[in-house]
């Protein structure tokens, strides 16, 4: 296409300047023309050929082809929107084939839960805040209330099928296959003078080596690099030295705080620790059995390098130095048998439920059930460790860790239609599979708003109970710890062992204040809605009953008062 420099924007292909509308006329001579007659005048090809960048345009544009460019233009954004969608179509239909393949995909019933919103007419005139400060509780309770016959009947679907059956105990060499770099590390025999299983292993390195140059607790976490540092300076004088070789004190805990998330493991942890026989990880919650040996940091982030047990071990050395400066002090009053007293503990919350992870590693699974449990190595390794567990009413733990991880938009509104959802998602999963299948769904767990699965202890309880006895399990209730420190902790220093403590000692440990309580602005929330507290406690009321069954204790029924 043409364009004049002097005149039009640009001449059709068959216009020979004759149209332009400041030159054209009956007896118009371009050479005559006071416009066109001007030297260096150029004619702008805009398909292959140079322009004149010196010449300045005046663009003078006419109404047909303004209309024309327009046309174009539509025409151009109508193919790459059309382009758009095809390129959408085919990533959608090759993200859904892929996840049939995998099973991945979770397929929602025909039930629909868009009726526990919030009224529709109130969320187009006001925000949810606002909404939250007008109207009254009774009166968002009545609008739910319509929908509680729907959620009966998904609750009434899910009891109906629940089966505790016991899972099967994987062997020993198939344990080993899976996870053959640990069990080359960590020993089946340790020290007989040590309650913590420890061990020495020879360390090759010398004095200009950085023992924790690949350790991935201090690589991605900025928070534990102080405590790296520190480790790195007093590393060598904790070396054994014999002939000419050097060894390190390795060891596993003595005992593991396993559960449950938002029931009191923190303010337990903080009140052992205070005890002068016990020492924890150099992280509190270091979740390296249930997904940091997997490369998981968080899942929904993917995976990373897996960290490998030499990582998890480093954790206890800050306990291994006091361990063995004990140990050789008695060797060297000639009490090479005396038992150390001094314990190691790990307090990773995560450690009773969270088997999320296998699914992407473990294959040979039976109906969708994960063939191999975090115990199950545990007990490999340590078939005499002790397990304390802290539990509270399931109802509540779920409103607490939905305040706790919530991030925004919080109310007792939306913690109901979580619910309401989570439900919905759970009773469609156990119409195929197992219960305790449905429990470690990697993919419903995910979906599901609310972390529904935790609360069903007895699950995870009897799946612990499958390798470890009754006797190496404390299972204490939130609600007791918080009316009675003292009783509880006694019967926590009963259950490990551990000696009597002085009056001040012991001082220290009950009346310290209560750690990891609930934050003022979730506090200023209030309590659930009164229908979803009695929607949970229907739900859980099944798995509660077994549990009072299994620990033979009605305490743990969580009966209204």
């Amino acid at each position: 296409m043409k364009h004049c420099i002097h005149c039009c924007i640009a001449l059709l292909p068959n216009d020979l300047h004759k149209h332009c509308s400041m030159c054209r006329g009956p007896s118009h001579n371009n050479k005559n023309c006071h416009l066109c007659k001007r030297e260096n005048k150029v004619l702008l090809h805009l398909d292959s050929k140079q322009m004149n960048l010196l010449a300045v345009l005046e663009v003078r544009t006419d109404h047909n082809e303004s209309w024309t460019g327009l046309f174009c233009l539509k025409k151009g954004k109508l193919c790459s929107l059309m382009f758009g969608l095809l390129i959408m179509m085919l990533v959608m239909a090759s993200y859904i084939l892929t996840g049939a393949k995998h099973g991945l995909l979770l397929i929602l019933p025909t039930f629909h839960y868009g009726a526990f919103a919030s009224n529709s007419n109130l969320m187009d005139s006001e925000t949810l805040c606002d909404m939250k400060d007008h109207y009254q509780t009774s009166k968002m309770n009545i609008s739910y209330a319509k929908d509680y016959p729907s959620i009966k009947v998904i609750i009434d679907t899910i009891t109906s099928n629940i089966e505790f059956i016991p899972r099967h105990y994987p062997q020993l060499e198939d344990l080993k296959k899976q996870e053959s770099h640990m069990f080359s590390v960590i020993p089946n025999k340790f020290l007989p003078n040590s309650k913590s299983p420890c061990w020495y292993e020879e360390y090759s390195g010398n004095m200009t080596t950085d023992p924790y140059a690949t350790n991935s607790y201090a690589l991605y976490s900025k928070r534990f690099r102080a405590i790296f540092d520190y480790l790195r300076k007093v590393f060598w004088n904790h070396l054994y030295h014999y002939k000419d070789k050097h060894y390190r004190l390795r060891c596993l805990p003595h005992f593991y705080i396993i559960g449950q998330p938002k029931c009191g493991t923190t303010d337990l942890y903080d009140r052992l620790r205070l005890h002068p026989d016990v020492r924890f990880s150099a992280i509190k919650e270091p979740h390296w059995w249930t997904r940091k040996r997997f490369g998981i940091i968080r899942l929904r982030d993917g995976f990373h390098d897996r960290y490998p047990v030499e990582d998890y071990l480093d954790l206890f050395d800050l306990a291994a130095h006091q361990i063995q400066s004990v140990l050789q002090g008695d060797a060297a009053k000639g009490y090479s048998n005396k038992m150390n007293n001094i314990i190691i503990g790990e307090a990773s919350a995560s450690t009773m439920w969270d088997n999320n992870a296998w699914i992407f590693f473990y294959d040979n699974s039976t109906d969708g059930e994960p063939p191999f449990l975090i115990q199950d190595f545990i007990h490999a390794f340590q078939p005499n460790v002790k397990l304390i567990v802290m539990l509270r009413d399931p109802v509540e733990r779920l409103y607490s860790d939905y305040l706790y991880f919530a991030s925004a938009n919080k109310s007792v509104e939306d913690f109901h239609e979580k619910v309401a959802e989570s439900l919905q998602l759970f009773e469609n999963c156990l119409v195929d599979y197992s219960l305790r299948a449905c429990v470690y769904n990697n993919t419903l767990n995910n979906a599901m708003p609310v972390r529904l699965q935790v609360g069903l202890y007895v699950v995870f309880l009897l799946d612990w109970l499958t390798v470890f006895n009754k006797d190496q399990m404390l299972v204490l209730r939130l609600e007791d710890h918080a009316s009675n420190v003292k009783y509880t902790m006694h019967m926590v220093f009963r259950f490990l062992d551990l000696g009597a403590l002085s009056e001040k000692q012991e001082a220290l440990i009950t009346k310290s204040p209560a750690s990891n309580t609930r934050r003022p602005e979730d506090r200023n929330l209030g309590p659930m809605l009164p229908l979803t507290k009695e929607i949970l406690e229907d739900f859980y009321r099944p798995f509660n009953a077994k549990l009072a069954q299994v620990l033979c204790d009605e305490a743990f029924l969580w009966k209204k008062p």
